[in-house]
């Protein structure tokens, strides 16, 4: 079984958006203040806390525009984070809920039909490292099970990193 790494939305995404940048639909993010636990920070993959200035924007973590390259919405602390570095742990965000959707995409940037599964938090880490000994599947996404809202990508360890190949905004 393949080791994988949990990875972050790439820092030059999170600071374009910080310095005032535009989302994938070219607007500006929205600021809300966070009223507790829901509100996910895709970058530091912790929850932002009630109190705390938060950026919603639209996001689209594919490189190019193309029939499955989905785009919604996510949150981002205000104030600069440090990205989620700790690879190979289930990071924070991903023990708020009971379950996810865990799908794989091939390297076109398509999803892989069939591979889509609602999966308990306990085992995304040997579904996805499942999928990814698959010589189709490039990298997982993990979305949420109630809204499909983007959460982290998963790679095997010693694929390219998330952002070489060109994430977009």
């Amino acid at each position: 079984m393949p080791s994988i790494a949990f990875a972050a939305m790439p820092t030059s995404d999170a600071e374009l958006l910080w310095s005032g940048g535009a989302d994938a639909y070219g607007h500006q993010p929205e600021t809300m203040i966070s009223d507790g636990p829901g509100h996910p920070c895709r970058h530091c993959l912790r929850n932002i806390d009630a109190g705390e200035e938060l950026l919603v924007f639209a996001y689209r973590p594919f490189p190019e525009l193309q029939p499955y390259a989905e785009t919604g919405p996510i949150f981002l602390h205000k104030r600069p984070c440090q990205r989620y570095e700790a690879e190979e742990i289930l990071p924070p965000v991903l023990t708020t809920s009971k379950d996810f959707i865990v799908r794989g995409y091939g390297k076109n940037d398509r999803i892989v039909y069939g591979t889509g599964a609602v999966t308990p938090i306990d085992d995304i880490a040997a579904y996805a490292a499942s999928l990814l000994e698959r010589p189709d599947i490039a990298y997982v996404h993990v979305r949420s099970a109630r809204n499909n809202c983007y959460q982290c990508r998963i790679d095997k360890i010693g694929a390219p990193a998330y952002g070489d190949a060109g994430a977009s905004i």
